[in-house]
């Protein structure tokens, strides 16, 4: 039989690989001559996929909640992914650290775009009576959103913005005992966490806060600053990084309050979310003035932060 040129080419590069590795070549073509074909739903593992729902109730509204929020994790994850890119690219380039940042700011965007699945896809009785079974899972519970967030900036940053000022020079272990999204999880009237905060400190608290220390020079605030530094931070860049703070601390958090003013508000009290936290202090941005990149705004944006977005959609 004769072979075209660019086979034996390759069957020639393919026999010095494995003779390098010390390997028999034909018994690696053996395996792909008994191999079957590659299929689509095998390669995604999709019938596992479609396996993960697992509704606690028979309203069937529950399997969009469920759906939603592991699309929301898949998405946290293509984040992460590119994250850690950044933060480990040696070196790191203006390009590389644009393009990163512009898939991750798709990624969000695709989120926020998404979230009226959650503000207007569900019935609200059947959601009222659903959300009943979960106690004290909720989405405040999401360690890859924190990661993101300890990815983006200084952990100081992410710290409630009434203790900043006293922790600023505080180690990473201090600083984390006072992060913002702690006091969303805290029983108002008795100051104690509840068993929604405290699951998740469990979990997670060595992870942040290794994470953090990893990061003290490599998070996306850090770099920003190193760029600067080097005349390196383009326009194009800064861009980017404003639109992540707004993703992350405006769009996204407000979807949410959107949704939980459709979903929990009720006179003349609103109904608490699942896990006890309080979502009406907890998710507007005025309230936590989180911010990753403090240098790049100007004092009236600042100051005003979330506002033009609540106006806009919630009136």
């Amino acid at each position: 039989m004769h072979f075209h040129s660019e086979i034996e080419e390759r069957l020639a590069r393919l026999q010095e690989k494995y003779e390098a590795m010390g390997q028999d070549m034909t018994s690696y073509l053996d395996g792909l001559l008994y191999a079957d074909f590659l299929t689509y739903w095998d390669y995604i593992h999709l019938d596992t996929l479609l396996s993960l729902q697992n509704p606690k109730t028979p309203f069937p509204d529950e399997e969009i909640f469920i759906i939603y929020h592991q699309i929301t994790e898949l998405y946290f994850k293509l984040a992460l992914h590119e994250c850690k890119q950044i933060a480990e690219a040696q070196p790191l380039t203006v390009d590389f650290f644009t393009a990163r940042l512009k898939r991750i700011n798709r990624y969000f965007g695709a989120l926020t775009q998404s979230f009226e699945i959650m503000v207007d896809g569900m019935e609200k009785e059947q959601f009222l009576k659903f959300r009943m079974s979960l106690l004290p899972a909720s989405g405040f519970q999401s360690g890859q959103y924190r990661m993101i967030e300890i990815y983006a900036t200084d952990f100081i940053n992410l710290v409630d913005k009434d203790k900043r000022a006293e922790l600023l020079n505080a180690s990473i272990e201090e600083q984390f005992e006072f992060l913002y999204w702690k006091f969303g999880a805290t029983e108002l009237s008795t100051g104690k966490k509840t068993l929604t905060l405290k699951q998740f400190e469990k979990k997670y608290s060595k992870t942040f806060i290794d994470l953090g220390r990893a990061n003290v020079h490599l998070n996306f605030n850090a770099l920003v600053t190193q760029f600067e530094v080097t005349g390196q931070l383009t326009l194009e860049l800064k861009n980017e990084l404003k639109q992540l703070d707004i993703n992350v601390n405006v769009n996204w958090p407000l979807s949410h309050y959107k949704s939980a003013v459709r979903y929990l508000n009720r006179e003349p009290e609103e109904i608490k979310a699942t896990g006890g936290t309080n979502w009406q202090k907890y998710l507007p941005p005025r309230f936590q003035k989180r911010i990753f990149y403090p240098s790049l705004w100007t004092a009236d944006e600042l100051d005003n932060w979330g506002k033009a977005w609540v106006e806009s959609v919630l009136g």
